[in-house]
């Protein structure tokens, strides 16, 4: 990424702690409930672990989004000049944030999101993690990198589960039609079968480049909608309903209102509320 990208998506960041210490001084949030999988020396082990625990089993995770933030993860999003960033995740005061690019696929966007939950939970100390190389395959990047990669692929698209629903492939429109059980995309699907013994590498390699052909590492084929915030939701429709508009936040957080929208989701258009001059009380929300 370019300096530029780089020192925007540490603005993002900066700006979500804001927010997020002025949320939690008002509201009752999700407590952290992440566990610490740094012992672990098999991704895999390790999302089959954290799935059990979680009480997900072999079953299809239907919005990592609010997975995370049941757990405690504070979500945010990423804006338009930091593209090229698909994700980051760290570790601040206890409490996990993950940022997340949804510029491009929602199905990208939701191995992103696994990805920092690996990153969260296997590299819990070793400081900010950045997600980057190719988030459809399980081998590019940096050592802790290719964890995370393996840690979500797995995560996402449990063994057992995959290996019951695809018995069989001859077609690249049979991963079209599968992958959607599993929210992922055609690429990510194509790998992990690749990794499970279900494609060979002859059929691998034909199916990237019929991909390739297709258009599909740049468009997504029968896309998934985008995921949204449950949390902030909630905060927000709170306030609003105290007469709080994304203008009084901003104004107290000395930030431009069109940066919250960016990190909340585009969540603050809230409609036409009479301001009031003095500060409203505000009620906890039980998450």
């Amino acid at each position: 990424m370019s300096a530029r990208e780089r020192d925007a998506a540490l603005s993002a960041g900066a700006l979500a702690y804001l927010f997020s210490d002025w949320v939690a001084q008002r509201f009752n949030l999700p407590k952290p409930a992440l566990p610490d999988s740094s012992f672990e020396a098999n991704p895999e082990a390790a999302a089959h672990a954290v799935r059990q625990q979680w009480g997900l089993g072999q079953q299809p995770v239907s919005d990592m989004v609010k997975l995370l933030e049941s757990k405690g993860a504070r979500v945010f999003l990423l804006s338009e000049n930091t593209k090229n960033v698909d994700a980051f995740s760290c570790w601040r005061d206890s409490t996990p944030y993950v940022f997340l690019n949804t510029f491009k696929s929602t199905e990208h966007s939701r191995f992103d999101a696994a990805h920092e939950l690996g990153h969260l939970l296997l590299h819990k100390h070793g400081g900010p993690h950045q997600g980057y190389g190719d988030p459809d395959k399980g081998d590019g990047g940096t050592h802790n990198t290719r964890e995370a990669n393996r840690f979500a692929s797995c995560f996402l698209m449990p063994t057992e589960d995959v290996a019951s629903r695809v018995r069989g492939v001859t077609a690249l429109d049979d991963l079209v039609k599968a992958k959607k059980r599993w929210g992922v995309s055609v690429a990510a699907l194509a790998y992990r079968l690749n990794k499970m013994g279900r494609l060979t590498e002859w059929q691998y390699r034909g199916f990237c480049i019929e991909m390739n052909r297709r258009g599909y590492r740049t468009q997504e084929p029968d896309t998934l909608p985008p995921e949204h915030s449950v949390v902030w939701q909630k905060v927000l429709s709170a306030l609003w309903n105290e007469r709080l508009t994304k203008e009084h936040i901003a104004a107290e957080l000395n930030l431009p209102a069109a940066e919250l929208e960016n990190l909340l989701f585009g969540l603050t258009g809230a409609p036409d509320l009479v301001s009031r001059q003095d500060k409203p009380a505000l009620r906890l929300v039980k998450m």
